[in-house]
């Protein structure tokens, strides 16, 4: 569901970008280096499932780890 916009975050992609630094932060807290690490939030950009029903918002609600080659 969208935000009201009257809480601590004031849309989905602002909860989605905190949520994805907070797994950064405890990533560099647990020994990843910090120049290997990016955290980006979609936000309902970029949902699994699009339909309006509470068990597509839990797939939607989740993190997301791409590991690429340097």
């Amino acid at each position: 569901k969208p935000l009201s916009g009257t809480g601590r975050y004031r849309d989905n992609w602002e909860l989605s970008t905190a949520r994805a630094t907070s797994v950064v932060k405890f990533l560099i807290e647990n020994g990843v280096p910090a120049n290997r690490l990016v955290a980006a939030g979609f936000g309902e950009f970029q949902p699994l499932d699009p339909a309006d029903t509470d068990e597509a918002r839990s797939k939607n609600r989740r993190i997301e780890l791409k590991l690429t080659e340097r």
